[in-house]
């Protein structure tokens, strides 16, 4: 399966602000009064807890190419059930690379969610993907067929990191850009079509797991409110229609207030 950059860049920046020297878990973050240089990078075998150890208060602090997946991966890390915080659009980040950043993270978060998915979703107990009553054919092996859930759920994570990932000149990012500089000002949003088919099915990885795997998605949802931000910036930026969105509700240790579009 291809891995969305967690790393965001393998350099040691000269950025110094509040930082640890032992990573505080991302349920009970703390700072550290003393300014160090900030290592951005997850090293190998860092627990998915102590992911994103980097504090920034604001984006300005920031000079690294990377500055807006960086600070939105500090926000994640101190702020991740402020979900209006996390979506807030910081000064100086166009609305559409502001979602793009989301997109990545979001993908970043599912990877570490289908690693847990995959305990008890097994190719035998979920032999085609199915969220309720709806079955759904994958679309990673070149034609529609059908597809083991957890074979979807990285077949689709595959397909939504490649697609963030282009760096060529028709890629999502050079849309992006395109659109958010005007070089062509009117028309349909081409890179918003490109986010309604990817949060459409990255949606039915979330619809699997509170369907057929409650007790899992309970915990993590309690945990990360991944799917709650990731519904309320579909919602947000109109990636998906209300018919689409079939979970019925939340556990009820995520607010209702957190996912009103």
């Amino acid at each position: 399966m291809a891995k969305p950059d967690t790393t965001t860049t393998p350099t040691t920046t000269t950025t110094t602000t509040t930082a640890n020297h032992a990573l505080p878990s991302l349920h009970n973050p703390q700072k550290n009064n003393k300014q160090q240089p900030q290592l951005m990078m997850n090293l190998p075998g860092t627990r998915e807890e102590d992911c994103f150890g980097w504090t920034f208060d604001s984006i300005e602090e920031i000079t690294t190419p990377h500055a807006a997946q960086q600070y939105l991966q500090s926000q994640v890390r101190i702020r991740r059930f402020d979900i209006d915080s996390l979506i807030r659009q910081p000064r100086g980040v166009g609305r559409l690379a502001w979602l793009y950043e989301h997109m990545r993270q979001v993908c970043i978060e599912l990877g570490f969610y289908i690693s847990l998915l995959r305990k008890e979703c097994t190719e035998s107990r979920c032999p085609v993907m199915r969220a309720g009553e709806a079955t759904y054919y994958c679309a990673g092996h070149g034609h529609p067929r059908p597809c083991s859930a957890i074979g979807y759920a990285v077949h689709t994570i595959d397909y939504a990191v490649q697609q963030l990932s282009g760096s060529s000149s028709s890629s999502l990012l050079a849309t992006i850009d395109a659109e958010e500089n005007q070089i062509n000002p009117g028309g349909e949003s081409l890179s918003l079509k490109h986010f309604q088919s990817m949060v459409r099915r990255l949606y039915r990885i979330f619809a699997h797991a509170y369907f057929h795997h409650r007790d899992l998605f309970e915990q993590q949802e309690s945990a990360t409110y991944l799917y709650a931000r990731f519904v309320r910036l579909a919602r947000k930026y109109e990636l998906t229609p209300e018919s689409l969105v079939t979970i019925p509700d939340l556990p009820a240790a995520v607010a209702a207030a957190s996912v009103a579009s």
